[in-house]
């Protein structure tokens, strides 16, 4: 790395958002230049269940989403509770593919910052970046300083645009002294892989009741858990919490997944001895944690703006898409000719994502604290699950699918909550 190196655009950070941020610019004809702090192939902690909102952001992107390629397929969402079981499968819309997608975030995200290469984009690995520079005339973002390796000498790395895609630590933003909301929801997760027969599952299933023993004849834990068959002969097994429960901060989630795991059928195969890995958990910053997504020159991109959904723990897709609307924003900024115009098109990124994802991501808030309440949970599970017709609308709502425009009823009671609810 030479002492100072330019680039239109400085991406820090190369994980959905990053990446899917750098091959869209890349593919515009920009100069890109992505930072990333660890070396690929490199893993981090997720349920590895994808969307059909997250499969379009990957045809998008041009990658090879096929089962020939290591992509396992799923059809639909399996849900348990209240004693019952339902398999919804995903709707069939114009706007979305008809199916979702297992891939272990341990190559996910190598597959994507090597099509970011492919379309252009220069990537650093191995190089963290330990603050951002600034225009000493204008005070806005002018690069940021990086460090290789483990050495102590340092480069400054110049760009008029800086993407934040460092993920639920955001430190370019408290850099900057944005802070997160406390008023917004946080959960956690952790997650462990095992050797399964599940493996081949063609439904991603989530348990709405965590049971540390036979239903009913047991405790009731808080959160919720999930069991994704990721077709290479193991499952990724966790489970969630979120801060809207009492029992947020009081409860040891490595010890309450052992617990929920030892009350599973045999069958399955959920032992300690068919663990591949240890027990390894993660923040979810939600429902737009951390704002303003733009300022002097940074924007914040995905996990860093607080942009996973608040109603599922989904992040992947909102990454993705967060990252899609920011390279429009850039694009378009810097073929501006003065500095006032780049601005003023900068300054339109965050009024795109609160009108894609803000009355979404209201509603979501008062989804998961209502949820949050282990007596409103079960009254929901009791009487929303025997109900097919109700959970396929609501499987459209917490997955965010449904036609934009016309579709079914479904998608319209969806999209008019999204609409009607004040923007976050």
């Amino acid at each position: 790395m030479t002492p100072v190196q330019d680039a239109d655009v400085v991406v820090v950070g190369a994980g959905p958002a990053g990446s899917t941020a750098a091959y869209h610019l890349a593919q515009a004809g920009l100069d890109v230049l992505v930072v990333e702090k660890s070396s690929f192939p490199r893993d981090k902690v997720c349920g590895d269940g994808l969307t059909p909102r997250a499969v379009r952001s990957l045809v998008r992107m041009g990658v090879d989403t096929s089962e020939r390629n290591g992509w396992a397929r799923n059809r639909g969402l399996r849900i348990l509770g209240g004693g019952a079981r339902l398999e919804l499968p995903w709707p069939e819309l114009a706007a979305f593919p008809s199916y979702g997608l297992i891939r272990p975030r341990v190559d996910f995200d190598e597959v994507l910052v090597r099509q970011a290469q492919k379309a252009g984009a220069r990537l650093h690995e191995q190089t963290t970046v330990t603050e951002p520079v600034y225009d000493e005339r204008t005070g806005r973002v002018a690069g940021v300083v990086a460090r290789a390796g483990r050495g102590t000498a340092t480069t400054t790395l110049r760009a008029p645009v800086v993407l934040a895609a460092d993920g639920v630590s955001a430190r370019l933003a408290l850099a900057l002294g944005i802070r997160r909301r406390e008023d917004r929801p946080m959960g956690v997760a952790v997650r462990r892989y095992y050797t399964s027969p599940r493996t081949n599952d063609d439904f991603m299933e989530s348990h709405l009741e965590l049971w540390d023993g036979p239903r009913g004849k047991s405790r009731l834990l808080p959160g919720y858990g999930w069991i994704f068959g990721v077709g290479d002969g193991t499952v990724n097994v966790g489970l969630g919490i979120l801060n809207t429960s009492t029992a947020f901060q009081n409860t040891d989630y490595r010890e309450l997944l052992v617990r929920w795991l030892a009350a599973q059928p045999a069958e399955w195969g959920l032992t300690e001895e068919a663990a591949t890995g240890p027990v390894r958990g993660g923040a979810l910053p939600m429902g737009f944690n951390r704002k303003p997504h733009h300022a002097r020159g940074l924007l914040l991109l995905g996990d860093a703006g607080g942009m996973v959904n608040p109603f599922n723990g989904e992040g992947i897709a909102y990454a993705m898409e967060s990252a899609e609307i920011a390279a429009d924003v850039v694009q378009q900024a810097l073929a501006r000719p003065s500095a006032r115009d780049r601005e003023r098109v900068l300054d339109s990124y965050p009024e795109r994502l609160r009108q894609q994802y803000g009355g979404y991501f209201t509603a979501g808030r008062l989804f998961v604290g209502l949820m949050g309440n282990p007596s409103v949970m079960r009254l929901a599970t009791r009487y929303g699950l025997p109900r097919p017709a109700l959970m396929r609308l609501l499987l459209k709502l917490m997955a965010n699918l449904t036609d934009p425009r016309g579709g079914d009823a479904s998608d319209r009671v969806v999209n008019a909550v999204s609409r009607l609810t004040p923007h976050a």
